[in-house]
């Protein structure tokens, strides 16, 4: 084994445009968002911090840089496709030129357009690309059932309903939670492509779950005691009255599915959205981010695990995904040491005593004390 750290990138971007710009120029705090969206337009990406102190309990290192791209999660959306895609290589470049040899695309860097694909064209002979979805998708399913357990959940008796079944990563979803719960219920607008994938669910190997499908969200999620939101919608879909009290909610979406509403006005259920997953080492990120020391996002995590290998490839790249990439990704990440470590929420860690109050919130309103 080379004595050679891995190096890699990670693509970050506000996510709260005003807030965040405001930590690097205080005199932003009160300007409108659209004054701040037409200057990060213009601006080049740029070297937010180094990451150190990454090492496996196998002895492999790796180091890495965050890449900030100037763009709003509405910019990523609704500025021309190839002017995005251009916006995001230069960042990628700008890690190449660090020396990293493959680039992570987090947040709406890994939405836009066909979620890497272009992208990675463009770069094609300068960095490798990884979305970091597998690995997303593997903490999304450990985090929700890790979650129910918290909440007092009967996982083997429990429904799961799948919100956007029918995409790729909601049918991966759909069968990784179909080896775990009592039912899983698959939702989405096609009855025809809904049944198709019922009968692929159905032969999923390690099955216990009864396999149904329903057009009817409203009703899907209110006899859902698990949901997991994975739909392509551009706009929130679930909101504080669709759902049940005590159930958990993990959000794997961007844009969220999940209305910022469920949290403010619901103390009776949970909503996450994956893992904080733990990274091994002595970890020095240099950039806070909204998580405790040493934990980092899964999509990062994912690209820190393709340098730790040492192989540089790009993982997960589009929208396609199978059961048997999430599953390798978890075994690379078991080897590497990397842990699941609590839970986050609209960009925040959430604690297990946060967890909790939720859980007697839900024992008050079922018991019709609140």
């Amino acid at each position: 084994m080379s004595n050679e750290p891995g190096k890699f990138a990670f693509l970050i971007h506000p996510i709260d445009v005003r807030r965040d710009a405001a930590r690097k120029f205080p005199a932003l705090r009160y300007a409108p968002i659209g004054f701040i969206e037409a200057l990060m337009k213009k601006m080049p990406p740029k070297l937010m911090s180094a990451v150190s102190g990454i090492e496996s309990p196998t002895g492999a290192r790796a180091e890495g840089w965050f890449i900030g791209v100037p763009l709003s999660p509405r910019q990523f959306l609704e500025l021309p496709t190839e002017f995005v895609y251009d916006k995001i290589a230069a960042a990628a470049k700008l890690g190449a030129e660090q020396g990293a040899k493959i680039v992570g695309l987090g947040a709406f860097t890994s939405v836009v357009g066909d979620a890497g694909i272009s992208v990675a064209r463009r770069l094609d002979g300068i960095i490798n690309v990884t979305s970091g979805n597998s690995y997303t998708v593997f903490t999304a399913i450990e985090g929700l059932l890790r979650a129910a357990e918290i909440m007092e959940i009967d996982i083997p008796n429990a429904r799961c309903a799948v919100i956007g079944a029918t995409g790729s990563t909601g049918a991966v979803c759909a069968k990784l939670m179909a080896r775990s719960v009592a039912d899983v219920m698959l939702v989405g607008r096609d009855e025809t492509r809904l049944q198709k994938l019922r009968g692929e669910v159905a032969s999923t190997p390690n099955l216990r779950a009864s396999v149904s499908v329903s057009t009817d969200m409203r009703t899907a999620l209110r006899d859902a005691d698990l949901i997991l939101a994975v739909s392509s919608s551009t706009d929130a879909i679930i909101f504080p009255g669709d759902l049940k009290s005590g159930t958990v909610v993990c959000d794997v979406a961007r844009p969220r599915d999940v209305s910022k509403k469920v949290i403010e006005e619901r103390d009776d259920v949970l909503v996450i959205e994956g893992g904080v997953v733990a990274v091994p080492g002595d970890v020095n990120f240099n950039l806070n981010f909204g998580f405790p020391d040493k934990t980092a996002y899964a999509c990062m995590s994912e690209t820190i695990l393709m340098a730790l290998e040492g192989s540089y490839e790009p993982f997960t790249l589009g929208r396609d995904l199978t059961v048997e990439q999430v599953e390798r990704v978890g075994q690379i990440a078991a080897k590497h040491g990397f842990k699941l470590a609590g839970f986050r929420s609209f960009e925040r860690a959430v604690s297990d005593d946060v967890i909790l109050k939720v859980r007697d919130a839900a024992r008050r309103r079922k018991m019709g004390h609140g």
